[in-house]
């Protein structure tokens, strides 16, 4: 083959892999401008005031909108009683979001400086922000206490799923009445089976808040193992509880967390079913929920738990009973991280 043939078919594969680069970049910018524009069927959203306070407005939930159109990505809200109905935006986009004492934190992108970043943003019940905290890696998990003294967030520093054991996760506990932040639950003692723990393998996510606004439960990784760890803020202390328990969820009157558990011989990518487990007798009941679920549970009251699944257009929610009973029914259809108020 001669030099000027070698040279034409180099230039030919460099055009074509040129080539191959502009259409990716013009579908995925087609697809990103589609999503600006509702689709057909979808729910009706008007812009709006949105209202964390826990009696304003009546019972409702608000949430992470992820219908297409212009609103996608904030936050917003409907009646508790009519989750399909219309839906007021607010104006404020959120990755992950919870809320709870007319408290909310709302992880989002921060495009302020020179590279894209994270942050957590604390919010006040008119969504003003409060407070913000940069965050060293992508949002994964949010949780805001009953009376909303506290807030935990967690990223993930490593990896991008639950799924496998390749990742790192950061978990953070804010106590918004010192203005404390905990940047890492690895900084806290570890007291496991009795004894201190140290590992340079932790990790831990998926805290969730009692209402003495002190206690919390998370998931605690270590040894390839996950534990449920029972935490107090004031000592700054975790304590194990209990094998193979990922993102609890503890319920309103503080006797059950539900929980999702790895179960032998579900797919590796899909391993997890959903669980519930009584606190004071030990026992554990699986929900009727029969797909594997990679989500904190939120509780609507204290018979009923939701979360999300995968859906055309994101995600959708689906609730069911947190007693092993009844079926999963769907809630909402393009929605994401609901918070239940009033």
């Amino acid at each position: 083959m001669t030099f000027q043939r070698r040279i034409l078919l180099f230039a030919t594969a460099v055009l074509l892999l040129a080539a191959v680069g502009v259409v990716a970049v013009l579908r995925a910018s087609s697809r990103a401008e589609e999503k600006d524009h509702a689709r057909a069927g979808g729910p009706r959203i008007s812009a709006g005031a949105v209202s964390l306070a826990p009696g304003g407005g009546g019972r409702r939930i608000v949430f992470r909108n992820m219908a297409w159109g212009p609103h996608r990505d904030e936050l917003a809200t409907v009646p508790a009683g009519a989750p399909e109905g219309d839906r007021t935006a607010s104006g404020v986009s959120c990755l992950r979001f919870h809320a709870a004492g007319g408290t909310g934190v709302c992880l989002r992108a921060d495009r302020s400086g020179v590279q894209d970043g994270y942050q957590a943003v604390v919010l006040d019940a008119r969504l003003k922000e409060v407070a913000a905290h940069p965050l060293q890696g992508v949002p994964t998990r949010a949780r805001v206490s009953p009376g909303g003294h506290l807030a935990a967030w967690t990223v993930f520093v490593g990896g991008d799923s639950y799924a496998g054991t390749n990742f790192s996760t950061r978990t953070s506990v804010l106590d918004l009445r010192t203005g404390r932040l905990d940047a890492s639950l690895e900084d806290f003692t570890i007291l496991k089976d009795g004894k201190p723990y140290r590992s340079a393998d932790v990790n831990f996510w998926g805290v969730t808040f009692a209402a003495d606004e002190r206690t919390f439960y998370a998931t605690l990784a270590t040894g390839g193992r996950t534990q449920l760890v029972r935490g107090d803020v004031g000592a700054r202390t975790v304590t194990t509880l209990r094998e193979n328990v990922e993102c609890p969820s503890l319920s309103p009157d503080g006797t059950r967390v539900v929980f999702k558990k790895r179960v032998p011989g579900l797919p590796a990518e899909a391993p997890w079913r959903l669980y519930a487990l009584d606190l004071a007798s030990g026992a554990e009941t699986p929900l009727g929920e029969e797909r594997s679920v990679d989500d904190q549970v939120v509780w609507t009251d204290d018979r009923t738990v939701v979360y999300a699944l995968p859906g055309d257009f994101g995600a959708d929610l689906y609730s069911v009973p947190a007693d092993g009973s009844g079926a999963p029914t769907r809630l909402m259809d393009s929605a994401l991280a609901p918070a239940f108020l009033g």
